[in-house]
């Protein structure tokens, strides 16, 4: 009886993963498309500037190939081809390396010729710390996932991480004003509710917390209050100026 309790219960938290993790794979690409749909996805269809560079158009396709990642690495996991999820990896592993220097040349450029990705009134050079410390959590999170790559729990929670840290420059650019006229609140909070909401639902099904998880989220909360703090600080600013030196 108790053995049959167990495995029930295990299948249970099994079906619940697969339903949290097929719910990300269907939210991140939605927030994705809402924000990047007007101004990259579906541009021929708008009104919009030009593509300001081809290594803007490089750094949509490679963001663009992780979401894609991120959506193949669920789907084979719940059909049980763990072997090809594994597989998988190495790839993701050439992605990132590819992701790290394309976005942040991208991100240099816009903060030393401008883009309208910038919010009015900001400094591009200040400004410039926002996507920095995405590529700098990205890094954190993909390298942490790998460590644990033999610990399910933790490794799918820190993939999961990497997801909602690249989600604020779509919903920043979701072309709702009233959301948007909420700035940081709305593009860092709404992440962050979505990455407290996983803990809650995590420490509900399993009854304790996942400790690498909830350190992951609140060091990304953290970087979203960092990144606020520092952007008009003076030594960022000589940082950021030397950093666009070598675009």
């Amino acid at each position: 009886m108790i053995g049959h309790t167990a495995v029930r219960d295990a299948l249970d938290r099994r079906l619940f993963d697969r339903r949290l993790f097929k719910s990300a794979a269907i939210v991140f690409p939605l927030l994705i498309l809402a924000g990047f749909a007007r101004t990259y996805y579906l541009r021929g269809l708008f009104d919009v500037p030009p593509l300001p560079s081809f290594i803007v158009h490089l750094h949509g396709l490679t963001m663009t190939a992780w979401v894609m990642l991120f959506i193949a690495q669920v789907w084979l996991i719940s059909s049980k081809r763990v072997r090809v999820h594994q597989r998988l990896g190495y790839g993701a592993i050439g992605l990132a390396i590819l992701i790290l220097p394309i976005g942040f040349v991208t991100a240099a450029r816009s903060a030393k010729y401008g883009s309208s990705s910038t919010p009015p009134g900001v400094n591009p050079l200040g400004f410039m710390i926002v996507p920095l410390f995405d590529l700098i959590m990205f890094t954190i999170f993909f390298a942490a996932a790998i460590y644990y790559r033999k610990k399910p729990a933790q490794h799918k929670m820190l993939m999961l991480l990497t997801a909602i840290n690249f989600l604020p420059p779509a919903i920043a650019r979701i072309p709702i004003d009233s959301l948007r006229a909420l700035g940081p609140l709305w593009f860092f909070g709404l992440p962050t509710l979505l990455a407290l909401a996983c803990i809650g639902l995590d420490r509900w099904r399993y009854g304790r917390f996942n400790i690498v998880f909830l350190a992951g989220t609140f060091l990304l909360i953290g970087s979203y209050v960092a990144r606020l703090m520092l952007m008009e600080n003076q030594a960022w600013l000589r940082a950021a100026r030397w950093l666009t030196s070598f675009v």
